[in-house]
């Protein structure tokens, strides 16, 4: 007798391999330079590269620019962070990896931006922060472009360019 049917099995292991490669894909920065975010960066790191890149995406039904990483991965804020008190670590950080700066001198955007993009040592490492918010990429999103993290329990949204600064 079966449980499950020969194709309810594949699916579950489909399933259990994008969810693998997605807690252990590279999602952290090595200020890879790139000419576009929605491609993999095909230049060796040099220590003065760009780190934050801009992308249309669709947020909640609207295409917006967004801020994403060399790969072209979404970049997330969490409101309970501030620049000086990074809540997001340990088994929170797993599930939205940090943007890290592993280079030298200070991240930099691909393109201008209106606000500020720094690193700041925390408990997840050289964290690249923007306006005060520390970024993050969400473990659910597989592709480029893709936004399935805006929202979530009302406390991660997709960074934009007017990300505001956070207030003292």
């Amino acid at each position: 007798m079966r449980i499950f049917p020969k194709r309810a099995w594949l699916v579950v292991l489909g399933l259990v391999l994008v969810m693998a490669v997605s807690a252990c894909g590279g999602t952290t920065s090595t200020g890879s330079a790139a000419s576009t975010p929605t491609t993999a960066p095909t230049t060796a790191p040099t220590p003065t590269a760009a780190t934050t890149f801009t992308a249309q995406a669709p947020v909640s039904g609207k295409t917006t620019t967004i801020l994403t990483n060399a790969q072209g991965l979404t970049l997330y804020y969490f409101t309970p962070d501030t620049a000086s008190k990074t809540v997001c670590t340990g088994s929170c950080a797993q599930t939205w990896p940090p943007l890290l700066f592993t280079g030298t001198g200070k991240p930099t955007a691909s393109t201008a931006l209106p606000g500020e993009v720094e690193v700041y040592k925390n408990a997840n490492g050289n964290q690249v922060i923007y306006n005060d918010h520390p970024l993050y990429t969400y473990s659910g999103d597989s592709a480029a472009g893709q936004t399935s993290g805006e929202g979530l329990f009302g406390k991660w949204f997709v960074a934009t360019p007017d990300l505001a600064k956070n207030k003292p």
